[in-house]
């Protein structure tokens, strides 16, 4: 039986700060949407002092920043997007247009036609997130997308080069220094100076997330890609050592980034407590770290893998590391996280930024009935039919019958006149 050897704050408290969150973000929407450019200003300047005399980078802005990057940089951000174009091209080129016929003149299909119009939002703050462009803008960019905008917070009261490299090189048509709420509603809402989008990806803190969840059916959103999680599955040939550098490194997040440990050894859980507390006290991050594994860290002791399977997959957290000695049970048996790790050689640091898979995830128990962002949510796979006259009539008889029984009586008309015209005209029967 799952026993919990730490747990973090209450549901109770978790909801109160979702509340808060909620209201704040709501606020910010209704006030751009009747202010427009006049909000997004005020609150860039209110939230990161920052209000330029335009938010969008011009052409020869982005040549220059790309001009002061280090070459050995520039080379690193494209050896990671020349990962994460493979992986991307070889995902769109598993999805297919169909066309059958399904009976003699009746012909359908289905076409995967690229959403028009997107906004990623690359997030910034104390960590310049420049992963979040490749994952967004660059699989995008190989779904078809035609505009792909782009924004971005400024860092230490400018645009950051390295992020602007790589938004650049993956292929942002525009580029805006604009961060937080102001940044989704502008790109989601539309002002005067930024033309709204169909659809907003990328991940964010939790008022970005909120943000996206509220503009939900005006547009599209990728999904509620909130504060990050890791879950640890391990055993008694983990490491503690490594376990608790890998809870950490994803807890350097922010404040309430949960990370979980599941594992059958009581040992290792014992070592990973003490380590987590010894690594605390050297890590640079430890100011956040510290506070996350505080309020939203976990350690769970259970009896078996069956088990481990189990409560893995009622916690489905977006990022699964297994540090077992079997990997390839979990992969077998488990079904609810956003991208799984498996074994000691691969970590989430890997995922979040070079070898090739998306690191845009699902987050609070998303996992179940959805996965991370992908080519695929970028394409609308829209279905079409076409029906001869001789199979008109021999479908417009059955459709006519069956709407009969569910008294639809202006649906039968449709069939009706088209049995009508075409066996009228001696074309079937």
């Amino acid at each position: 039986m799952a026993t919990d050897l730490k747990t973090g704050i209450t549901e109770a408290a978790s909801r109160a700060a979702d509340d808060a969150v909620r209201k704040t973000v709501e606020s910010i929407l209704q006030d751009v949407e009747t202010r427009g450019d006049e909000a997004v200003r005020a609150y860039s300047q209110k939230f990161d002092r920052w209000a330029p005399a335009d938010f969008r980078l011009s052409p020869a802005a982005i040549a220059e920043l790309l001009e002061r990057v280090d070459p050995g940089v520039r080379r690193d951000i494209e050896f990671a997007q020349r990962q994460i174009r493979v992986f991307a091209e070889a995902q769109r080129d598993a999805l297919r247009d169909v066309e059958i016929e399904t009976m003699p003149g009746v012909t359908l299909g289905h076409k995967n036609i690229p959403i028009q119009s997107v906004g990623c939002y690359v997030p910034g703050g104390r960590y310049p997130m420049i992963a979040s462009a490749h994952m967004s803008i660059l699989t995008a960019k190989v779904a078809g997308v035609p505009r792909v905008i782009a924004c971005t917070p400024p860092y230490e009261g400018r645009a950051h080069p390295e992020t602007i490299v790589a938004m650049a090189l993956a292929g942002a048509d525009e580029i805006y220094i604009l961060g937080g709420v102001q940044a989704i509603a502008a790109m989601g809402l539309g002002t005067a100076s930024m033309a709204p989008v169909d659809m907003l990806v990328g991940p964010g803190n939790a008022y970005v997330a909120e943000a996206k969840r509220q503009l939900f059916g005006r547009v599209g959103i990728d999904l509620l890609a909130g504060p990050t999680e890791i879950l640890v599955v391990a055993d008694d040939t983990a490491s503690a050592d490594m376990v608790a550098t890998d809870l950490l490194g994803q807890a350097e997040h922010g404040p309430n980034s949960p990370a979980v440990l599941v594992t059958t050894s009581r040992a290792l859980a014992d070592a990973v407590v003490k380590e987590v507390e010894r690594q605390l006290t050297v890590l640079p991050t430890a100011d956040l770290a510290g506070v996350s594994w505080r309020d939203y860290g976990r350690i769970i002791l259970v009896d078996d893998e069956a088990e481990a399977v189990e409560v893995a997959d009622e916690i489905a957290s977006e990022h699964v590391e297994i540090l077992t000695r079997n990997p390839q049970y979990f992969l077998e048996r488990m079904k609810n996280y956003g991208s799984l790790f498996l074994g000691p050689e691969t970590n989430v640091a890997y995922g979040d930024k070079v070898i090739g898979t998306n690191h845009i995830l699902p987050t609070r128990r998303a996992a179940r009935y959805t996965g991370g962002l992908w080519v695929g949510k970028f394409l609308k796979t829209v279905t079409y039919q076409h029906v001869t006259p001789e199979a008109t009539v021999i479908i417009g008889e059955y459709c006519s019958r069956l709407c009969e029984i569910e008294r639809f009586w202006g649906h039968k008309e449709q069939a009706d006149h088209r049995v009508r015209k075409y066996a009228k005209a001696g074309v079937a029967q």
